[in-house]
């Protein structure tokens, strides 16, 4: 009996899970809203001379024509065009229409562009960005790392003092004029005399 109770109940849950299935309205996508009006585009289009990116790692788009007083303002990829606007006077720049920077224009180094044919005008660049803040050296901070020198005055010069010279005097010449040789001989042979004579009587 509990068997046929069990089985009895599995069917009935069975049938209430296919009712709920049939019973679902079927789900379809809905379409994505598309976004309306146009989107501007980074290089824009113009009727007159273009120039396209020949370079294969692109070309650096900047505020004027320098790699080192302008900063690097965008990037266009190989392949990509531009309008042309005119030339550096060394006519090794060209400035482009480019409505990713502000003002809507840069400037492309001419060997990594192609330009079509047209006429370009010689544009002057614009003025070079200044630094907000001069950089000044503090005196303060810099006389800590210089030298500390103390002025001192050099000595007079003292003459020296004069130099004694000794005079001698002339030597006074003996009166004897018996050579002092002789005198000398003379003693030494008595003392030799007095020796033997007392050498003798000891005998």
């Amino acid at each position: 009996m509990r068997t046929w109770i069990r089985i009895g109940l599995r069917l009935l849950c069975v049938l209430l899970f296919a009712g709920m299935i049939w019973l679902t309205p079927a789900w379809t996508p809905g379409a994505a809203q598309q976004p309306t009006g146009n989107v501007p585009t980074v290089t824009g289009t113009s009727s007159g001379p273009f120039i396209t990116v020949i370079a294969p790692d692109g070309a650096n788009v900047r505020a004027g024509p320098s790699s080192f007083d302008y900063a690097t303002i965008g990037y266009l990829v190989p392949g990509e065009t531009a309008p042309a606007l005119g030339r550096s006077p060394a006519q090794e720049w060209i400035k482009i229409t480019y409505l990713g920077a502000l003002g809507g224009e840069g400037w492309v180094y001419a060997p990594l562009v192609s330009l079509s044919p047209g006429f370009l005008p010689i544009l002057e660049p614009p003025p070079t960005a200044t630094p907000r803040t001069t950089p000044t050296i503090n005196p303060t901070f810099a006389a800590a790392f210089l030298p500390q020198t103390t002025p001192t005055r050099l000595p007079t010069f003292t003459a020296p003092p004069p130099l004694a010279t000794i005079n001698f005097e002339p030597g006074t010449s003996s009166t004897s004029r018996i050579p002092r040789g002789f005198i000398i001989l003379g003693l030494a042979l008595i003392g030799i005399l007095g020796s033997l004579i007392s050498f003798l009587r000891g005998r």
